[in-house]
């Protein structure tokens, strides 16, 4: 009877999986991705890697250590995977400054800010990306054009993307058809273009994807929905005006719809905990990506929609909450 019980708080179920488990998973299957923007930019896709991810680690333990003063965790493979897809959302010749200032804008203010780990609102990667978007508009749109392995990173070619030779031609009040510098989609499938050097080959990124579900580290639900509504409305789009709106197999083999659906929409933190919750997330992040992509300033919408979609989690969150067991006769007595 003097025995106290302990009861910490939940959850209470132990699992296969641990945080460096699904951390260093996820990392693993970004590899074909990285291989494939090796293979297309050289060495600089390797130099802004290696440079985005020491960045995010070291950061992540000095604030550990000197400001938040607690045991750093940086063996966790979270701030590894920040940095992954930080360098995965920029250019392959970017300035290692400019990436290191990234990396402390995405540990710094988008993770350690709100206290770390599990605590974060937005995906940190994503505000990095959107901040150096901002702040270094020439940088982060001087995009490398595929050369192989022998790309130089300091004097890499630059070319516009197929997003913004698309918008600039309808900018200008050109068709679409006549545009004849824009990659088949047999190109676009596998990687030959220009771009955030993560993003540009589907192929890898559909092996990836295919590997975080046999894992189960994510569900379909996401990526899927995501994909499907973006494929939905540009579709419709197309149908609407053919010699404006680009079609729908473009639009999710370009930018960074693969890449954002599949590792940026699916980070748990930052994600709905229900189906149905992640169903509507995914939706509205293929619907704002759309808008913006068609309509906005800016020739990709991805990041933004994702960080918007990121704010109304909490809201989805409440909304598709499961009833709790005895909630119903509760409140009908």
């Amino acid at each position: 009877m003097n025995q106290q019980i302990h009861v910490s708080p939940s959850p209470h179920i132990n699992g296969e999986f641990s945080v460096p488990k699904i951390m260093y998973g996820v990392v693993l299957a970004l590899l074909p991705a990285f291989a494939a923007s090796v293979y297309y930019f050289g060495m600089g896709a390797i130099i802004v890697t290696a440079v985005s991810v020491l960045s995010c680690v070291a950061f992540e333990y000095l604030i550990h250590r000197f400001i938040l003063k607690i045991q750093p965790r940086i063996t966790d493979g979270s701030a590894v995977l920040t940095g992954l897809l930080l360098a995965f959302n920029v250019p392959s010749n970017l300035p290692i400054l400019v990436i290191v200032i990234g990396a402390l804008v995405a540990i710094g203010i988008g993770k350690m800010s709100f206290g770390g780990l599990g605590q974060n609102p937005f995906n940190p990667a994503l505000v990095g990306r959107v901040f150096l978007l901002i702040s270094f508009p020439v940088q982060m749109t001087s995009w490398p054009t595929p050369g192989g392995f022998s790309t130089g990173y300091a004097d890499a070619v630059t070319g516009a993307t197929p997003l913004a030779l698309v918008k600039e031609a309808v900018k200008n009040g050109e068709s679409i058809s006549t545009l004849a510098n824009i990659p088949s989609h047999m190109q676009l499938f596998f990687g030959h273009m220009g771009g955030s050097m993560g993003e540009v080959s589907a192929l890898a990124l559909l092996l990836g994807f295919a590997f975080l579900l046999y894992r189960k580290i994510i569900t379909w639900h996401i990526p899927v929905f995501l994909i499907g509504t973006v494929f939905a409305f540009s579709g419709i789009l197309h149908l609407a005006s053919p010699e404006k709106f680009a079609d729908p197999v473009f639009h999710i083999l370009t930018g960074g719809i693969m890449l954002g659906a599949v590792f940026m929409a699916t980070d748990y933190v930052t994600s709905p905990m229900t189906h149905f919750g992640m169903i509507i997330f995914a939706i509205g992040i293929g619907l704002l990506t759309v808008i913006i992509r068609n309509f906005g300033a800016y020739p990709e919408g991805i990041s933004f929609a994702i960080l918007i979609m990121n704010a109304l989690v909490p809201l989805l969150n409440r909304w598709t909450k499961p009833t709790t067991f005895g909630e119903e006769v509760k409140n009908g007595n």
